[in-house]
């Protein structure tokens, strides 16, 4: 069973539907009990970084997190503003993000006006550190993104890179705890793949 954060944030309903095509059960929750009880963990996320972080805090699920991912490693995956409450900061806001990943989230500042924010779109994406969330992947993966502002890891966290305008961090792994910049859920095959190992490997 996986468990989808349900913190007033983002679009549930299509990670939900993803997983329910890869024959995978999910439970769409914000319910302490139930989130502190899962098996692994889905935080997804549109929107602002500093209104992501005072959601969890507001519906008190932030130390419920902390407790499930930092003391009984149960295995996380943030995706687009998820992955970014991963990290230190935004320059989005002025709230601290969890900061169970060493990274930093700056806003896409394009040189060339062909480049527009946000980035929206399909993207290839390169993995060219090894990581179980990309295993036996499908050739030449792309990903579909929607974000004005991306990651930098500032450890050895990087799993995967994607280029628009600048080559940024698209995926990252630290144990337990990982991140994707792109949607899965609406990534097609490729999509379908990475839950998949999400669910399988972790």
């Amino acid at each position: 069973m996986v468990t989808i954060v349900d913190y007033k944030v983002g679009n549930l309903g299509s990670i939900h539907n993803m997983l329910k095509k890869i024959g995978v059960p999910a439970l769409i929750t914000s319910s302490l009990e139930e989130i502190s009880s899962a098996e692994k963990l889905i935080l997804p996320g549109v929107g602002a970084f500093d209104s992501g972080i005072n959601s969890l805090k507001k519906h008190n699920i932030w130390q419920i997190l902390n407790d499930k991912v930092l003391k009984q490693k149960t295995p996380v995956l943030g995706i687009c503003l998820g992955m970014q409450l991963l990290c230190n900061r935004s320059e989005e806001g002025k709230e601290a993000g969890l900061g169970w990943i060493d990274a930093e989230v700056t806003r896409f500042k394009p040189t060339n006006k062909r480049f527009k924010t946000p980035h929206m779109g399909w993207n290839y994406t390169t993995s060219p550190k090894e990581s179980k969330l990309f295993a036996n992947m499908y050739d030449d993966p792309k990903f579909y993104y929607v974000h004005s502002y991306y990651v930098t890891a500032n450890d050895d966290s990087s799993i995967a890179k994607s280029t628009y305008d600048i080559t940024f961090d698209a995926a990252l792994e630290k144990g337990n705890i990982l991140g994707t910049q792109f949607h899965p859920e609406k990534s097609h095959k490729f999509g379908m793949k990475l839950l998949e190992n999400f669910v399988q490997h972790y």
